[in-house]
């Protein structure tokens, strides 16, 4: 454990890609196959499941630093982190114990069957054992947020350093439905051949906003264009006579998604598709807080297929007849998808259509009727591109549709996480119905640190109510959030509800009885 909160303590401290590639490396070489397994696990979000309530943990590290609850939780509130707000409130270690990360992830797994009081006991002792940088490690695994400034990539790169493997060969190992609990460091990582695990799917390919003005790419000629579609990003896979469905997400969703068992027997064995898992209905898209309907939902029913259908809206072939054809340039690969999907014939499985443009300003005007075909821009592929890992620059743009927007005020606000536990920057978002101002929608992120400073002294001296760490405040500041859609919502007291919020500009000059209405908002619908 001492250890890995040392590396904990490296990866935190630098923003420099190479000194975390090193420092993980150097950790790879120096830890045992348990704990390799389980940091590569807790850096791809699989972390162990929740066994004691953030509650009860609140409840016990004051006590046991004792301090009143009250305290405890104001406390907390301008720390902005609960795992770190319990490791600076407990008093010094009591012994010195050096356990392995793997032991004490078995420590925390080891609690969810027992009483209460069982669970304090041993907790207590945990943090008896544990210095101040590995009881703040012990908690954020407890609490089930351990988060670090360290993507799958970078990870990647790390254990190819340490292996001297190829980074896409990892990578690809990397995917799929495993847990420390079902496989070893060696069989995962080393031994283990990508062929093994049927339901195993490619490390996705994913596209940069374009930057500056599309003819800046070139002759137009050497791109391909196709609808930039709202769903969820997934891969379809047939192998061995079986189906599986993943979303970008890692996530298995093939019980989410029954449509799709019928392409088992209509493509063949070793085909993955890569596509969008798209609500469709009456030949044209649905939105996406349809699709959401679905996602949540332990059993899919008739009824909620009927009311919000899919499709596979296919956008590139990743294998076909059992080959990976990552490395064909993206026109024979479509070449071979147009045949997939022809072959296929089922209603289900539908061909991204690609957009025909002679030059740069006719393809501007066909992503000014993206919204109205409920689409989100234009996607941009080199045709001579292969299928990468990851996000690359180069090959793959988005080329979005500019956001909706709406001028609204500022009602309640409350403090930030991690570096910005002192500031306020999560805020609620008001609109004009009558002489009412409406919530309608939350917005963490748009402004710079020293806009972020400035709103957060105004807080303090404007704050009208405490709600807990939120504070209801005086309306006066005007701020226009963009959104990339709004549907309708019986959820949310202003009825709409919008897809992606963020502050896009502090509009001080406007006064608040200049912001837009509720009316304007619906309008957009």
């Amino acid at each position: 454990m001492k250890r890995f909160a040392q590396l904990f303590t490296q990866l935190d401290q630098t923003t420099k890609i190479n000194t975390k590639v090193n420092a993980l490396a150097h950790y790879f070489q120096d830890a045992d196959d348990k704990d390799r397994l389980w940091t590569v696990a807790i850096l791809s979000h699989r972390r162990p499941k929740r066994t004691v309530t953030t509650t009860l943990l609140r409840h016990w590290a004051a006590e046991y630093g004792n301090i009143p609850l009250w305290l405890f939780e104001e406390s907390y509130h301008v720390v902005g982190d609960l795992a770190e707000t319990i490791a600076l409130s407990l008093p010094p270690k009591e012994s010195d114990q050096d356990q392995s990360l793997s032991y004490w992830i078995d420590f925390i797994k080891s609690l969810g069957a027992l009483e209460e009081e069982e669970k304090q006991e041993k907790v207590l002792w945990a943090w008896r054992q544990l210095d101040d940088a590995e009881r703040f490690i012990f908690n954020k695994l407890i609490t089930g947020g351990f988060r670090i400034g360290v993507s799958q990539k970078l990870m990647v790169r790390a254990l190819a350093k340490y292996t001297g493997m190829e980074e896409n060969i990892l990578a690809h190992r990397l995917m799929g439905d495993w847990t420390p609990d079902t496989t070893t460091f060696q069989d995962l990582i080393i031994t283990a051949d990508p062929s093994d695990d049927l339901s195993k799917p490619y490390p996705f390919y994913l596209a940069y906003a374009l930057e500056g003005e599309a003819q800046d790419l070139g002759m137009p000629e050497a791109w391909q264009a196709e609808r930039k579609w709202d769903g969820i990003r997934g891969q379809l896979i047939v192998r061995n006579g079986e189906l599986f469905v993943w979303s970008r997400g890692e996530e298995l969703v093939t019980d989410k998604f029954p449509e799709y068992k019928v392409l088992a027997e209509r493509l063949p064995n070793g085909t993955v598709i890569d596509g969008e898992i798209l609500p469709f209905k009456d030949g044209q898209p649905l939105t996406f807080n349809l699709l959401q309907t679905r996602i949540g939902r332990k059993n899919v029913t008739k009824a909620v297929m009927s009311k919000a259908p899919v499709v596979l809206m296919a956008y590139d072939l990743l294998e076909w007849a059992g080959e990976d054809i990552r490395q064909k340039p993206m026109a024979e690969r479509r070449k071979l998808l147009e045949y997939a999907v022809a072959d296929c014939h089922h209603e289900v499985l539908m061909l991204s259509p690609i957009v025909s443009f002679s030059n740069w300003e006719a393809l501007a005007q066909e992503r000014a009727k993206s919204r109205e075909l409920h689409s989100e821009g234009i996607m941009l592929k080199r045709k001579d591109s292969d299928y990468k890992a990851g996000r690359k620059k180069g090959d793959w743009w988005k080329w979005k549709i500019d956001p909706l927007t709406i001028d609204a005020v500022m009602i309640y606000a409350q403090r930030g996480h991690g570096r910005r536990a002192n500031l306020y920057t999560d805020f609620t978002f008001a609109v004009w119905d009558g002489e009412l101002l409406v919530p309608f929608t939350k917005a963490y992120s748009g402004l710079t640190d020293k806009e972020f400073g400035a709103i957060t002294a105004w807080v303090k001296k404007n704050t009208v109510e405490r709600f807990g760490p939120v504070r209801s405040v005086t309306p006066h500041h005007v701020f226009e959030i963009a959104f990339e859609g709004i549907n309708l919502s019986k959820r949310h007291k202003s009825g709409v509800a919008l897809r992606f919020p963020r502050i896009s500009r502090w509009r001080k000059d406007k006064p608040k009885e200049e912001a837009n209405t509720l009316d304007d908002l619906k309008s957009l619908l």
